[in-house]
């Protein structure tokens, strides 16, 4: 008898770190002074504040997770007040960072950056996060999948500074693969809202070298991501890897991301996905 499909498997990614922040030293080593200020598709920022973003995210998680020290205990009581807190102190960590040269900045995330590694290196996966994925909709995450969250971040965050600069992307499958299977996570939490019949399966395909399929299902009034198809296809969603990560991080609007994927079957169960969001803020 042929196996049911079951959930997805766990990703297990933190070896990928030092490889993933080696390629933004070399990056940020090779840019011109012109370069830092250069705007990137993030409108409030430029080059020089993702990267100044990337120093502080570094700072304060290994400040709050592995040293157990947090300087404010905040209220948390709703997603907004969530988003809101975390979109302060972004902003308020861009600003003090951004202050520094690049030189300065650089060897300041060269030290961050091999301590990340080693901390998400020594954590059982399987043990509780000190923060779930909320974006997923977690009220409690596993480390490998607050990893894997803090991955994409790394990953993202490079690739707008790429493409700002017009260099080459990270779109290798070794690298790419693992931040579209972690953002796809979010699918369940982001058709909560959507109804469909019992059974009810969507598809969704990111071509290229990196990209893959991901089965969504409605079971017993809730939508479950599975291993694979299951039920009766009602939408089949094709998204090109170049603009993937783009739609998922607020780098691209749903208007101008329909005009670069496919749609099949149900229109509107197909192009909710657009609407979905696997970042903070």
């Amino acid at each position: 008898m042929e196996e049911m499909p079951g959930a997805l498997p766990p990703i297990l990614i933190a070896h990928l770190f030092p490889k993933i922040e080696s390629l933004l030293i070399e990056l940020l080593r090779s840019l011109e002074l012109a370069d830092w200020e250069r705007q990137t598709i993030s409108p409030k920022w430029k080059v020089k504040d993702v990267a100044a973003h990337l120093l502080d995210t570094q700072l304060r998680k290994l400040s709050v997770v592995r040293d157990h020290y947090a300087a404010e205990q905040p209220v948390i009581h709703s997603a907004a007040d969530l988003v809101a807190f975390v979109d302060r102190l972004n902003e308020e960590g861009v600003r003090l960072y951004r202050r520094l040269s690049p030189s300065v900045l650089i060897s300041l995330m060269e030290v961050a950056s091999r301590q990340s590694a080693e901390f998400h290196g020594s954590l059982d996966p399987f043990a509780p996060a000190a923060f779930p994925v909320s974006w997923a909709g977690d009220d409690t995450s596993p480390n490998w999948f607050d990893t894997a969250r803090e991955y994409t971040e790394r990953w993202h965050h490079q690739q707008q500074i790429r493409l700002a600069v017009d260099r080459p992307g990270i779109l290798i499958r070794e690298l790419y693969h693992p931040v579209l299977d972690c953002f796809m996570r979010a699918l369940p939490h982001a058709y909560r809202k959507v109804t469909a019949e019992p059974d009810t399966l969507l598809v969704v395909e990111i071509t290229g070298d990196a990209g893959g399929r991901w089965h969504l299902h409605r079971e017993g009034g809730a939508w479950r991501l599975r291993d694979r198809g299951i039920g009766k296809l009602a939408a089949h969603v094709t998204i090109p890897q170049e603009i993937a990560w783009r739609i998922f991080t607020k780098g691209l609007d749903p208007a101008s991301a329909s005009t670069q994927a496919r749609f099949e079957g149900d229109q509107e169960l197909g192009r909710y996905i657009l609407e979905m969001k696997a970042v903070v803020g």
